[in-house]
């Protein structure tokens, strides 16, 4: 009987059976084919992701779709999608006969194809054959072919659902899985589209417009066709009064009304996202589709990403991000050359706390919009990095103490200094350039001897040259790797050569941010963190990468680190950037070669955060140049991104409990002879030109 129907199915689509090249062996092959479970497909569902306050950042989807139960389902929605689609459905089984004989008949008439006779269990499957087949075309056209073999694959899976499910199931699955047209999977999502409201609060009349949608969600569309939309409202409505599941009172109501459409456009991606989170978005859609905690294959993450259903619960806290998108965009102006990211991270747990930059997120450059988010590396969507400057030199103090070397190791510092000979982890770096390559200080009055602190409040390179000459290339680049640099942004190695003392091997400020929280935290290096939880639609937890933290350095390191870097914003280079409440700071100033990146990364006990100013492609020489109307005639970190530091911090630490840092005792180094009668001094530290550093 069932392959016996299935032909006749088959012949009122395809008037000329003998045309469709099928054999009797090749259907029976293709019986045999059929998957056995299409009791729950796996359905592709909105994802959303969410602040740490539990605000919507953003809902992505490959589907626009939110899987409901049948009582979350509204009774007219149910009892309208049955009435105008199958109205027999609860009294025949996986065939209706009478609807074929009827069928059959009616096209005999018309001398055409033009009545159909599948049941609404046969459409379902169909339609678990179009999701299954995802983004792959020619899967969906096979799902869609009209041959004999589909048909009787189709019937035959058909009569086993029927067979395991009842019936209320099947129209739950076939609500929650059809397309009702403008990106809109499901009734929940098309009531939110059209009505821009849940399903379960639909009208008689709402119900009946998205019941008849599906058979031409496009001649049907409401929106471009209001006429043809509403004739077919109608039709649903005399339905439902024919099948007693409304009265004709309620008929009549129901079309007086009218479409009443609150349309609603889809909202998909990290672009629709507000506050500038977007690029914290599609951060978190790196890590999904990268980290191994969400699949062994990069198949599996993707899949998981794609299909959906997910309620990601992130740790970007909303005020924080208002704070440092503030900043940004009131010292950056969107039209200006450079462009300027913040990126702020917890000391002691790496939660990514805020994520902002100058340019918005988006695809329309010629507003000035970008999709490369310039906080983090190119592996997780941003660009190729930018060179640190000075901004690095606390990683060669970090390693140099842990080596055991003094904090008031001492150095000649010369104005300038041919680059030394070096030990690298496996061998030994020369100064071959002919001539030698040299490394200056930034201004010819700046000679030592100076001590550590000294050295980096002023940031004297030839300082960090020398230690770094002392403690060898493979103790900076360990001490680096330490802190989680492992690669440049780009995702190259890391070069052991001497300039990487001054900061010529490109990052991104999540990463510098990081180096600093772990400066905050004593010692403690935690890898980055951007997701606190995950559940599905259903309430399961989904496992997500557990917090890695693990200690870099000594706390006797960290103490004195925290002491030489509050001198850099006590009587050094950052000395401008006190906050507003005179709460205890500590920071780098840096700028790179040619003025074409600047940054001030700095730290209290809870917040440690990294602001790189600069051109989005690195080209940009920030000499004579005007940023947000002011001239500058050339840029250094402390008049640059300092500024923006300063204001992003403020407004992030107000009312917050004041900490102190762990300090160190560090003597001050004894006067040095009168520059005026020696011609070899610099003065104290407080006339050192504000921002003057590599």
């Amino acid at each position: 009987m069932s392959v016996l129907s299935g032909v006749l199915l088959a012949g009122l689509v395809l008037p000329v059976a003998g045309g469709i090249g099928l054999t009797a062996k090749s259907t029976a092959e293709g019986f045999d084919e059929i998957p056995d479970d299409f009791k729950t497909p796996p359905l592709t569902q909105a994802t959303q992701i969410f602040d740490a306050k539990g605000g919507l950042i953003a809902k992505v989807y490959e589907r626009d779709r939110t899987v409901l139960t049948a009582d979350q389902m509204s009774p007219f929605m149910r009892h309208a999608q049955v009435d105008i689609e199958d109205a027999r459905f609860y009294e025949h089984g996986a065939v209706d006969l009478k609807g074929v004989l009827r069928a059959l008949s009616k096209n005999a008439e018309s001398g055409t194809a033009a009545q159909g006779a599948s049941t609404l269990t046969q459409q379902y499957v169909k339609n678990v054959n179009v999701e299954k087949a995802g983004d792959d075309k020619e899967a969906v056209q096979e799902a869609q072919r009209k041959t004999l073999g589909r048909k009787i694959q189709e019937l035959k899976v058909a009569i086993r659902l029927e067979e395991e499910l009842p019936k209320d199931q099947i129209l739950t699955n076939y609500l929650n899985i059809t397309f009702y047209g403008n990106g809109a999977y499901g009734v929940e999502a098309a009531s939110q589209r059209y009505f821009s409201k849940s399903n379960k609060d639909l009208t008689i009349a709402e119900a009946a417009t998205l019941a008849g949608l599906v058979q031409n969600p496009s001649q049907y569309d409401p929106k471009l066709h209001p006429q043809a939309a509403q004739k077919r409202r109608d039709t649903v409505i005399d339905k439902m009064v024919e099948n007693k599941h409304i009265t004709a009172d309620q008929a009549k109501e129901a079309k007086a009304a009218p479409l009443g459409l609150r349309y609603k456009d889809p909202q998909n991606g990290c672009i629709t996202a507000k506050a500038g989170m977007g690029f914290f978005c599609d951060y978190v859609r790196h890590v999904v589709k990268q980290d191994p905690a969400f699949g062994k294959s990069a198949e599996e993450r993707k899949k998981l990403w794609d299909t959906g259903g997910l309620n990601i619960y992130t740790t970007l806290d909303p005020d924080k991000q208002a704070a440092a998108q503030k900043a940004v965009s009131d010292n950056v102006r969107v039209t200006d050359t450079v462009s300027a990211a913040a990126t702020m991270v917890e000391p002691g747990t790496g939660k990514i706390l805020a994520m902002a930059q100058t340019r918005p997120y988006g695809l329309a450059t010629e507003k000035n919009q970008t999709v490369v988010n310039l906080n983090v590396d190119l592996a997780m969507g941003g660009g190729t990095g930018f060179q640190p400057g000075s901004t690095f030199k606390p990683i060669v103090a970090a390693a140099a103490l842990e080596a055991g070397l003094s904090a008031t190791q001492q150095y000649d510092s010369p104005h300038e200094l041919p680059y030394p000979t070096m030990k690298t982890c496996e061998g030994t770096w020369k100064n071959e350039a002919r001539p030698k390559t040299v490394v200056p200080n930034e201004s010819a009055s700046e000679k030592g001897p100076y001590q550590l602190k000294e050295a980096m409040a002023r940031s004297v390179n030839t300082y960090f040259v020398q230690m770094e000459q002392e403690i060898g290339l493979c103790a900076v680049k360990q001490m680096a790797n330490k802190f989680g640099i492992t690669t440049k942004a780009s995702g190259k190695p890391l070069e052991e050569v001497p300039s990487m003392a001054l900061g010529v091997e490109e990052m991104s400020p999540l990463t510098m941010a990081n180096v600093y929280a772990t400066f905050a935290a004593e010692g403690t290096h935690c890898d980055p963190l951007a997701i606190n939880k995950i559940t599905t639609v259903d309430g399961k937890d989904v496992p997500v990468p557990a917090g890695h933290c693990e200690k870099a350095f000594s706390e006797d390191t960290a103490r004195a680190l925290n002491t030489i870097l509050n001198g850099v914003t006590v009587d050094g280079t950052g000395a401008a950037l006190n906050l507003d409440d005179d709460r205890q700071i500590a920071g780098k100033t840096g700028t790179s070669d040619h003025k074409k990146a600047a940054w001030f990364d700095g730290y209290t006990p809870q917040l440690a955060t990294a602001v790189w100013l600069g051109g989005p492609a690195g080209g940009v020489e920030m000499r004579d140049i005007t940023i947000n109307g002011h001239h500058h005639g050339e840029v250094f970190g402390a008049d640059g991104p300092g500024p923006i530091w300063q204001m992003a911090m403020n407004q992030a630490l107000r009312g917050t409990p004041e900490q102190s840092l762990p300090m160190a005792d560090i003597p001050d180094p004894a006067p040095k002879p009168d520059p005026s009668s020696t011609g070899t001094g610099t003065g104290s530290p407080t006339t050192t030109p504000t921002g003057r550093q590599h």
